[in-house]
């Protein structure tokens, strides 16, 4: 830790991984009690009004009927657990046929778990233990990889882009021999704005929840706003079960229509796990800036942190260098920014950049896009150990973890 200078970075009481790890952990429990706080004022009102409903009409059917309230709430307790096993007032369609359990094993391996459907036997119960096991982990696989496929079709767009719009600027019409060159130099230096990522995922992920939405409208006899509702729980596989698609008897095209739910739900979950994973990794950035205001307590910094510099004039002279986390402690002092011993978080990134808009490059999602728009991975002087591999999203923040505990033994 350097010593604290007037008007200068204050040293942390962490190192930088805890610091943040313990920040995100205060602002999740902040954001956790704000939620109860405001779901409580809004929910608690109408849960009274309809305790006080229920109560009246308990009490007028046993005056009316003559009958016991004990006796009635036994007869209420039984349909209770008859419901347990998929017995419903209304005529549903059945739960245990083989396309009922298609839909609760999609449902399981997906993570939505509804709960509409669950088992009551207990051999279906410790089936269900590890079938989830394996189904879960699958796809979960199946998740990041078309994350990685998603990420290189918009690299190849964002480039093409870029370099139409390089065209009709004329900056990279050069006569005779040094026009590869000078295009080439261009495009070393362009990046993908990963905001525009984001962005083209967020209106994908909206347009596939307004295209559901409006068939659930029309099938399911829901308002619009409750399908929107129905797909942003069912997309996040947060999944309450209040409502429920394709679960009545009988639906005009009833194939059709459950297809096509199951491709909407396919959809929406791969959109919104992509859409997740941008904004997880644009939290941790934030994270970082603000670990390092409160390092930096003043409007600008006028001190020049060893650890800044390095990542900025690391950045600036290649953008597409893997992350510290990818390099092995020890080499490179000047270029991995090790700095007393101490890995640094991981992120080539300025706080600068990340203030200024359209130049945060997120430190996964960066290399996988100049990569990719730079005709396939670059050969990086650095070497990969031990077969591990950086991909993007969850992988390669399991993958560096991996490679990072692999070389320091």
């Amino acid at each position: 830790m350097a010593r604290k200078r007037d008007g200068g970075c204050c040293p942390l009481p962490l190192n930088e991984d805890n610091a943040r790890f313990c920040l995100l952990a205060g602002l999740i429990l902040l954001y956790l009690l704000c939620g109860a706080a405001v779901f409580s004022a809004l929910e608690r009102p109408s849960e009274l009004r309809a305790r006080l409903l229920w109560d009246q009409q308990l009490a007028n059917f046993t005056l009316s009927h003559r009958v016991s309230l004990g006796a009635l709430h036994a007869l209420l307790r039984q349909y209770e657990e008859a419901n347990g096993a998929g017995i419903r007032v209304d005529a549903l369609r059945p739960r245990w046929d083989f396309s009922g359990a298609f839909y609760f094993v999609g449902t399981v391996v997906s993570t939505i778990g509804f709960g509409m459907n669950t088992p009551a036997t207990i051999p279906g119960k410790i089936f269900l233990i590890f079938y989830g096991l394996i189904g879960c982990a699958a796809t979960i696989l199946f998740f990041n990889l078309f994350l990685e496929r998603i990420i290189t079709m918009l690299a190849y767009i964002m480039r093409w882009c870029h370099e139409r719009r390089m065209r009709r600027s004329g900056l990279g019409a050069v006569s005779g021999a040094e026009e590869p060159r000078s295009e080439e130099d261009s495009l070393e230096g362009w990046k993908p704005s990963v905001y525009y990522v984001m962005l083209i995922l967020g209106v994908a992920s909206v347009l596939i929840a307004c295209s559901a939405s409006s068939l659930y409208c029309s099938m399911e006899d829901w308002s619009y706003m409750d399908s929107l509702y129905f797909c942003f729980v069912a997309f996040s596989t947060i999944g309450f079960g209040d409502l429920v698609s394709s679960q009545r008897e009988h639906y005009e095209a009833q194939e059709a229509y459950r297809l096509g739910n199951c491709l909407f739900i396919l959809m929406g979950v791969c959109c919104i796990y992509s859409l997740f994973n941008v904004i997880s990794i644009i939290i941790k950035q934030t994270l970082n800036w603000i670990l390092a205001r409160l390092a930096c307590p003043g409007r600008r910094c006028p001190c020049s942190c060893p650890k800044r510099g390095l990542r900025r004039r690391h950045f600036k002279r290649n953008a597409v260098q893997p992350t510290p986390s990818q390099v092995p402690t020890g080499r490179h002092p000047g270029v991995d920014g090790v700095a007393g011993g101490r890995r640094l978080s991981g992120e080539m990134i300025s706080v600068n950049d990340f203030t200024a808009s359209n130049k945060v490059s997120l430190a996964l999602l960066q290399k996988q896009l100049c990569e990719t728009a730079q005709q396939g991975p670059r050969q990086s002087h650095v070497p990969r150990h031990n077969g591990f591999s950086g991909g993007v999203g969850a992988f390669a923040i399991m993958n560096n973890r991996l490679q990072e505990t692999s070389v320091d033994r």
